[in-house]
């Protein structure tokens, strides 16, 4: 199975400092432990540990991920914390 065929993850990460990252994975607790722990995670959230995982959701692909991605990085904070409090 080649990996556009698998399903991806599309994630929201709380920081330390109490902003979201979102971001998409093929392996979500490996992705939560770079994020935490090494070099591989988002420069973002190398600065904002530790990071705690808020929501995620399954995609089909990674073509339907990255487009949620764009979607929710365009939300404002109340309609992300709306996924995971209604969710």
């Amino acid at each position: 199975m080649k990996s556009s065929d698998k399903a991806y993850t599309l994630y929201i990460l709380k920081c330390s400092d109490d902003t979201y990252y979102t971001g998409i994975a093929l392996e979500i607790e490996k992705r939560l432990l770079e994020h935490n722990t090494s070099d591989k995670g988002a420069k973002y959230t190398r600065y904002r540990r530790p990071v705690t995982l808020m929501y995620q959701e399954s995609c089909h692909d990674k073509s339907t991920a990255l487009k949620r991605e764009r979607a929710i990085k365009r939300m404002k904070r109340s309609e992300k914390e709306a996924l995971w409090i209604c969710g």
